[in-house]
């Protein structure tokens, strides 16, 4: 079983930017643990992060054909990144969105999905444990057993 992870932009500045918010982990660290995980799941992740929505869409079009879900934080493009969503949707995978912080606590601007109605499901507020709970959950439901 293969499991894209997908950061947005400005993911890669974790363990930088705005740490009472995101937190103090750094991208490379989120992503060895979700290794970890994966390894203890048995499964295959391969993490990608851009700034770019379209080298987002890009990995999604090359990398979903062989993928059998996506966990994804799509950062300020949660907001209004149409095209994303239509890859995430036309890829057919089910899809879990991540976000670290809690987004309706948070400005109204930010409390507003276009990702939300197209995915299976959506963890919010827990840092980067959120990604592990994704992963895991996803991939008890596409193993079909509990998480």
């Amino acid at each position: 079983m293969k499991i894209l992870v997908i950061h947005g932009p400005n993911l890669n500045l974790l363990g930088k930017r705005n740490r009472q918010v995101y937190g103090d982990k750094t991208l490379e660290e989120v992503n060895r643990l979700l290794q970890e995980v994966a390894a203890d799941l048995d499964i295959e992740v391969v993490t990608f992060q851009s700034n770019s929505e379209g080298a987002l869409i890009d990995f999604i079009q090359e990398e979903s054909p062989a993928a059998d879900g996506i966990v994804i934080n799509p950062g300020a493009l949660t907001h209004y990144g149409l095209s994303l969503r239509d890859a995430l949707a036309d890829s057919n995978l089910p899809v879990v969105e991540v976000h670290l912080s809690n987004i309706y606590s948070r400005e109204e601007f930010r409390q507003e999905s276009v990702i939300a109605p197209i995915a299976r499901g959506q963890v919010c507020g827990l840092g980067w444990r959120g990604y592990v709970v994704a992963l895991r959950t996803l991939v008890a439901e596409l193993k079909g057993s509990s998480p």
